[in-house]
């Protein structure tokens, strides 16, 4: 191997070996609720939760992770834990036959929110799809969330594409739902046959194509209701992680299209999000550009960085020639050695959301939701490398403590 794939390697493991023995032992043992059922939104510095509402997302994020722990071989109870996952989130914030999402609960499960928010729906879309890919009560999954989809269009499909998610037109039409609704489009076209996922995926992909990129190429945040880009101050906002991230998926949907526009795209927004985004000094994908691609928000948050770890590994799995495949291997490194620096908290396991602009971290609370962005980037790692034959690892952990008496 290159060296660049070398490095590249040395990070997933890495990665790996953290995540196995620090991350998940300490979210699980900390981030469930065993009182009331469910998870904590986030854990402060010492570790103890903070007393906030629960939104769907998280739950279907913890699914979500703790399917694809299963997936990476965790041996500390991946199964049940999603299991655990699941029920909660029918139970909370999903009627198992018909309804939309909760978006709010409270800790003992009362509705708080009950409008309609196309992030959350995204995302129970995108567990149910993990789960039905680790064959996990497949029927009744892939019929429950296309009966979702179903309702959503019913009650907030867009004539030009897309959902809106206000009817009053109070609120901006946003880029950033879309792209995960698009991720789980790509999640469900990876193992059903049904052609709502392909119809879906292709219309969002169109979408992002059509309206949501700029002349510059770069992926704009919020639109009108006819999906012209708000340039006003506050709205006119280019986000790095968000072009790494756009580009992981125009690039899994060009390739998978054979559409040659949406892959030149894909590689215009890593280009972007590389040049532009990225802190040459700290080496850290950044908050957020003006629209003339300056900096607008030098801090650096965690979940930006996992988002330049996919793009370039699926970059270097797919580049032509070995210079440029080594070229993306070792921006990747590059970008999970970044990520490791998030993860030097006072507790193992935990991490801080933000790196500053002198490179210390902004002390706050540790996201539970930030767990599907890591676990997300360190699965494409595994995915990629082995797309180009570097499997050996180098520092597997031979096992973790078994939780499965947190949630009896």
């Amino acid at each position: 191997m290159s060296d660049a794939l070398v490095s590249l390697a040395r990070e997933r493991d890495l990665l790996r070996a953290w995540l196995f023995d620090e991350a998940l032992p300490h979210w699980t043992s900390r981030g469930l609720d065993v009182e009331n059922g469910g998870f904590h939104e986030k854990l402060d510095p010492t570790g103890r939760p903070t007393l906030e509402p629960r939104r769907a997302r998280v739950t279907a994020r913890q699914a979500y992770a703790f399917t694809v722990a299963g997936k990476l071989g965790w041996p500390g109870g991946a199964q049940e834990l999603a299991s655990y996952a699941f029920a909660n989130l029918f139970r909370r914030h999903l009627d198992p036959e018909r309804g939309m999402v909760v978006a709010t609960v409270a800790a003992d499960g009362r509705a708080l929110r009950q409008d309609f928010d196309l992030y959350d729906h995204a995302f129970v879309l995108f567990c149910l799809a993990t789960a039905v890919a680790r064959g996990e009560r497949v029927e009744e999954f892939s019929r429950r969330a296309a009966r979702l989809l179903d309702d959503m269009r019913a009650g907030w499909a867009h004539p030009m594409g897309g959902f809106v998610e206000d009817r009053t037109g109070s609120q901006p039409l946003r880029a950033n739902p879309h792209m995960h609704m698009l991720e789980a489009a790509l999640a469900w076209l990876d193992t059903s046959e049904d052609l709502r996922w392909a119809t879906l995926a292709d219309e969002l992909a169109e979408l992002c194509l059509s309206r949501f990129i700029a002349p510059n190429g770069a992926v704009r945040e919020y639109f009108d209701r006819d999906w012209n880009p708000l340039r006003s101050d506050g709205f006119d906002i280019i986000e790095p992680g968000h072009q790494f991230e756009w580009g992981w998926l125009l690039l899994r949907w060009g390739r998978l299209r054979n559409r040659d526009d949406a892959i030149a795209s894909a590689w215009r927004l890593l280009e972007i999000g590389e040049d532009a985004g990225v802190c040459t000094t700290r080496d850290l994908a950044i908050n957020e550009l003006h629209s003339d691609l300056t900096i607008r928000d030098g801090l650096a948050r965690l979940w930006a960085q996992t988002e330049r770890i996919k793009a370039h590994s699926l970059a270097m799995a797919v580049a032509e020639g070995a210079a440029a495949r080594n070229v993306a291997a070792a921006r990747a490194a590059r970008a999970a050695a970044g990520l490791r620096r998030y993860f030097e908290h006072p507790l193992r396991g935990a991490w801080w959301e933000h790196l500053g602009l002198d490179g210390a971290p902004v002390i706050e609370p540790s996201r539970t939701t930030s767990l599907y962005h890591i676990v997300c980037a360190i699965d494409e790692m595994v995915i990629q490398l082995a797309a180009v034959g570097a499997t050996a690892d180098a520092c597997i952990p031979a096992r973790s403590a078994s939780h499965h008496n947190l949630i009896a």
